[in-house]
């Protein structure tokens, strides 16, 4: 089997963390990542993962599909940056609550609840409002040219 077609079977295989689900809104699919939304207005604050079944570390990743992340990382850094005109964009992947391979992509600004510390814990979420979710998600799939899923 190639690797091409190795990964097609895994990414048909492949399925969202029940947790990810729960906290997230999906904006919709790049390449390789699945981009959702953090369901918290403190901060813009996306989400990408890899569609490759049992990824938890990114050197779980086949060569091509880390570079592909990490275009894809830079892609949503750009977009967010743009859309918020932040001061910082933070970019992790911790995985310590969640196993699967999620990348946190954080916009960041020196008024946000948490600055300068993680945004971890740092403020009780705070939900979307429905109009702004729906202009959040309108933003971000026009600027990532994502199709809703």
């Amino acid at each position: 089997m190639s690797q091409q077609t190795a990964q097609s079977t895994a990414a048909a295989a492949w399925s969202l963390d029940p947790q990810l689900a729960r906290d997230t809104v999906p904006a919709g699919d790049l390449t390789l990542c699945r981009v959702l939304l953090i369901n918290d207005a403190n901060y813009p604050w996306v989400l990408l993962v890899p569609r490759r079944l049992g990824a938890v570390e990114i050197i779980d990743l086949a060569v091509t599909d880390q570079v592909q992340l990490m275009a894809e990382i830079a892609q949503v850094s750009r977009a967010m940056k743009a859309m918020i005109g932040c001061d910082k964009i933070n970019v992790a992947a911790l995985g310590n609550v969640v196993a699967q391979l999620h990348v946190h992509v954080v916009a960041r600004g020196r008024r946000d609840p948490a600055w300068p510390k993680p945004v971890w814990g740092a403020a009780p979420p705070v939900a979307y409002s429905e109009s702004g979710l729906r202009s959040r998600l309108a933003d971000l799939r026009e600027r990532l040219d994502l199709p809703a899923i």
